[in-house]
């Protein structure tokens, strides 16, 4: 195996061997990396037949889906990736059929290997599994870091996506954008421009697909609200519900009401608490402990059964207690966790067998006590506009650091948590992604009865985050959002902070402190191309950094 898609990339170079850092097995790996391969010739003749008008809704969400379960940590289960690769080759003929009727005509890319290849059976999928080997195939070392820096981003649209489409709402540029990414990594013909606008076009469909998110999450449940979210536990039994999709969310609590279970959220489900149309249901009762990498010890005290709705699953040790309650749905998968199956014909998910289980259980174990408040989106802290304006003006705020991004489990993260603490108390810090927990429990304060972490929710509400920075760019008549009194230093762990980060550099952002290291798959000089034109650069010892901002 060979995988370098996230902040944890051994040695800063790449996984390799029998299992990633991640804990993923080589053999599944190199079977998610096929798949992708195999997605490069769907997407080809898909998008040959999109050129003739001819569209095909089952291909444009499944490719979405299978793209999302192969995002770090979402999916483990190696008979998914086999069962996702001959769905894939049955999809792709389908559409080579499709363009030959409408009378398009192909060019030599059609002649590649993954737009023909067909599985005899399982034994020559996996062969051809590890002949692939995880290493993106490109010209040259820059071509090759260009192409991961699209592919991992239409990786963190299609997570964006499927949330979106679940609760009704779809993109049809977003579809053809991710499908024309797959199918051009065929192209050996492009240039280093070309691949570099490639690259900056995903960043503007990542701002599309991340105000889509927002739209169908909001059209369903409403804006966030500032809320104080409850930390401690009750007396009853509880099912613990991870990842990030809100459907999911909106299923479990119609389905746990007046059954005498309760419904804690954990990790990137913190900001469902935000949400009105969930702060109805009385069995909901607040947020169990914290990041996705401290689930080994949070899910045993927890004691009731854990839903993992997308990515974040750590591999739990042979010998611990919870394995066996814990369930996985949509995208996410882990051989030996039960899997709770889509939905069909317009109908729920069936979250029966967890709830009966969750009736068998002791209640959660307290680790702690009290609230932490978030609920600040781009409709709430427009509401508070006028108060925020006139804290900048009088001097009260001097300035705001974005520090949205991801979590993880390597201890030099501790930086984030010591940067909020020595941060000067006339600041504020933006936050959306798990990113918050390094810091969101921390006696910060408020400044003028604004709280010193706004928390906007989710990874993808750093689109919120955005649209923050454009009002106040308005607000104040400048020509530049790099004018803002706005620093960003931002944390990043897998795709969709990958996405994230393209789109803020397509909204003209600049000067953005990534960490606490740099993708691996960045070529020497792709870094340079975004050290010079960006501005961005790797986080250094809290101190110099703080000095650094300070200016």
């Amino acid at each position: 195996m060979f995988c370098y898609q996230c902040q944890e990339a051994a040695k800063g170079i790449g996984c390799t061997g029998p299992k990633g850092v991640c804990g993923i097995d080589a053999e599944v790996i190199n079977l998610q990396d096929l798949n992708v391969s195999v997605l490069k010739g769907l997407s080809y003749f898909s998008t040959k037949a999109r050129s003739a008008g001819v569209e095909d809704t089952e291909v444009n969400r499944f490719v979405h889906h299978a793209l999302f379960s192969t995002i770090t940590n979402a999916n483990f289960d190696r008979l998914k990736f086999i069962g996702q690769i001959y769905k894939t080759v049955e999809l792709r003929d389908r559409m080579k059929q499709k363009t030959i009727d409408a009378g398009v005509k192909f060019d030599n890319l059609a002649d590649c290997d993954f737009c023909n290849w067909v599985p005899e059976n399982n034994e020559a999928i996996l062969s051809k599994a590890f002949a692939t080997e995880g290493r993106i195939d490109a010209p040259d070392d820059d071509i090759r870091s260009l192409r991961a820096l699209a592919l991992y981003g239409i990786k963190g649209m299609s997570a964006y996506a499927e949330h979106a489409l679940n609760l009704g709402f779809e993109d049809a540029g977003v579809d053809a954008h991710v499908q024309k990414v797959l199918a051009l990594m065929l192209d050996d013909t492009m240039t280093l421009d070309e691949n570099i606008a490639l690259v900056m076009e995903t960043g503007k469909f990542g701002v599309d697909v991340m105000a889509l998110l927002d739209k169908a999450n909001t059209t369903a449940y409403g804006n966030p609200e500032i809320t104080k979210v409850n930390i401690g536990v009750s007396d009853k039994p509880g099912i613990l519900i991870s990842g990030h999709d809100l459907k999911d969310m909106e299923e479990l609590l119609k389905q746990t009401e007046g059954t005498g279970v309760d419904v804690y959220t954990h990790s990137e489900m913190l900001p469902a608490n935000y949400y009105p149309a969930f702060k109805k249901y009385s069995q909901f009762v607040g947020n169990y402990g914290s990041a996705w990498w401290k689930q080994k010890e949070e899910f045993e005290s927890f004691n009731g059964p854990i839903l993992f709705t997308t990515n974040c699953i750590v591999p739990p040790p042979s010998n611990a207690a919870y394995s066996d309650k814990v369930f996985t749905t949509g995208a996410s998968g882990f051989a030996g966790f039960k899997h709770i199956a889509d939905r069909e014909n317009g109908g729920m998910k069936d979250f029966s067998e967890i709830i009966s289980l969750a009736k068998t259980c002791q209640p959660p174990v307290e680790i702690e006590t009290g609230e932490i408040i978030g609920g600040f989106a781009h409709a709430q802290v427009f509401a508070l506009a006028d108060k925020v304006v006139d804290a900048v003006k009088s001097g009260a705020i001097r300035k705001f650091f974005v520090m949205a991004g991801c979590d993880g489990r390597m201890k030099d993260r501790n930086y984030y948590t010591e940067f909020a603490e020595k941060l000067p108390k006339d600041t504020v810090i933006l936050t959306a992604g798990c990113a918050k927990y390094r810091y969101n429990k921390l006696p910060l304060g408020d400044i003028g009865g604004i709280p010193r972490v706004l928390d906007a929710g989710q990874c993808n509400d750093s689109y919120s985050l955005a649209v923050i920075a454009m009002k106040l760019k308005e607000v104040f008549e400048l020509n530049d959002i790099n004018e803002l009194p706005i620093a960003y230093n931002i944390a990043w762990y897998e795709q969709k902070a990958v996405i994230v980060l393209l789109a803020l550099l397509s909204l003209g952002v600049k000067n953005i402190h990534l960490g606490p290291t740099l993708p691996a798959f960045l070529s020497p000089n792709v870094a340079n191309v975004l050290v010079n034109t960006f501005g961005i650069a790797p986080i250094g010892s809290v101190d110099e950094d703080m000095k650094l901002f300070q200016n």
